[in-house]
């Protein structure tokens, strides 16, 4: 049975970027055009309560095959050029589920 890929991504954003980023990408569409993608389960974005410049983004695939196809979407474009203009620094990790 396939398993459903989940990533976390830690954004240390450029100081004081964090709700300019958030807002840019509700307003111009990108996280719900993602959550609109087949084989998307999940996409959301948690505020650290401690450190006004950290942001952890979870993702959730049904499978590795639609995460790779996610990244190629025109949105994807748009959401790089957010992150150059607010990000510092990007951790990714990956794990895996069972169904």
């Amino acid at each position: 049975m396939e398993k459903n890929l989940i990533l976390t991504v830690f954004y240390t954003m450029k100081p004081g970027c964090r709700e300019t980023f958030l807002n840019r990408v509700r307003d111009e569409g990108i996280q719900t055009a993602i959550r609109e993608e087949d084989g998307c389960l999940c996409y959301d974005y948690y505020c650290s309560a401690e450190d006004k410049n950290l942001l952890l983004l979870v993702e959730k695939w049904t499978s590795p095959e639609k995460q790779k196809i996610h990244m190629s979407q025109p949105h994807m474009q748009r959401l790089l050029a957010i992150k150059d203009d607010c990000v510092a620094n990007t951790r990714f990790g990956k794990l895996r589920e069972e169904d």
